[in-house]
C-alpha cells in the first residue's frame, strides 16, 4: 500500500482542518514546497496537495503548481479542479494526477470532459462523505447519495477514487472502515485511496490488509504520531 502525505494549503500555509471545518485550522508550515520536499526525501513517492482556497471557489494557485514542478515533486492536486481547462493546465504544469470532487457530483458532464481532456489514468475522483452523502464545494454543500456518486465515476470511466470520511478527517481516531467496506461493496472494481482518521501505524496496517491501494496521511505525520519511513516499510 502506498503512503501519500497530505499537504493542504490555505492562504499559502500548510494546514490541517478538523473534520473539514475552516474554523478549525491548525497551521504547520509556511512553505508547502519545502514540506513536500521533506516528505519525498523521507521516502514518499507522491504527495497529495489540496488547494483549500480554490476548493472554496477562489482561483487555483498556479504558482504553487509551478513551484512544486520546478522542485521535482511528484504530486497530485485537488481543490478547485472543476473544468477540463483547469485540469489540463494542472497536468501541463506538472501534476501527475488531478483530484476531482465537486465536478464529479454535478448534473452536467464536467467529469466526463475532464477525463476526455487528460485521460482517465490521470483522474482521481474524491468521494468525501458525511452522513452518507458525498459532498462538494469544500464539503459545504448538501451533497448527493453515495451510490449516485459512484455511478458517476463508473460512467466516466475513472478507475481510482479517494474516499474520505469527513467526520474523521484530521481527528486521528481511525479510518472509517464501514464506509470503505460500503464503497468496496458498491464499486468492487475501483481502486481505493483511503483518507481521514489515520492516527497510528496500526491504522495503516489495517488498511493495507484490506487491499486498499493507498492511504492519505496528514495530521499524524505532522504531529509525529506516525514515522513516514516506518509506515512505508510496514505497508510495502
Amino acid at each position: 500500500m502506498q503512503i501519500i502525505p497530505a499537504i493542504d494549503v490555505l492562504d499559502g500555509a500548510v494546514v490541517r482542518l478538523l473534520r473539514g471545518d475552516f474554523g478549525e485550522v491548525t497551521r504547520y508550515a509556511t512553505d508547502p514546497v519545502h514540506v513536500a520536499s521533506r516528505w519525498i526525501e523521507r521516502g514518499a513517492t507522491l504527495v497529495h496537495v489540496v488547494d483549500l482556497d480554490a476548493a472554496r471557489g477562489e482561483p487555483s494557485d498556479r504558482m504553487l503548481w509551478a513551484a512544486l514542478a520546478r522542485a521535482g515533486i511528484p504530486f497530485q492536486i485537488g481543490g478547485g479542479i472543476r473544468t477540463d481547462a483547469i485540469a489540463t493546465d494542472a497536468i501541463a504544469a506538472g501534476a501527475r494526477r488531478v483530484v476531482v470532487g465537486t465536478a464529479a457530483l454535478g448534473t452536467g458532464d464536467a467529469l466526463g470532459q475532464i477525463v476526455a481532456a487528460v485521460g482517465a489514468e490521470r483522474v482521481v475522483v474524491a468521494i468525501d462523505v458525511r452522513e452518507g452523502r458525498a459532498r462538494g464545494a469544500g464539503w459545504r454543500d448538501e451533497g448527493i447519495a453515495l451510490v449516485r456518486a459512484l455511478a458517476s465515476v463508473a460512467a466516466a470511466g475513472v478507475e481510482r477514487i479517494l474516499v474520505t470520511g469527513i467526520e474523521r478527517d484530521g481527528a486521528m481516531v481511525g479510518p472509517d472502515l464501514d464506509l470503505l467496506a460500503e464503497v468496496r461493496r458498491l464499486a468492487p472494481d475501483l481502486h481505493l485511496i483511503a483518507s481521514g482518521g489515520v492516527g497510528t501505524l496500526a491504522d495503516l496496517e489495517t488498511l493495507s490488509s484490506l487491499g486498499i491501494e493507498a492511504a492519505i496521511v496528514g495530521r499524524a505525520l505532522y504531529e509525529g504520531r506516525i514515522d513516514l519511513p516506518a509506515a512505508i516499510s510496514a505497508c510495502r
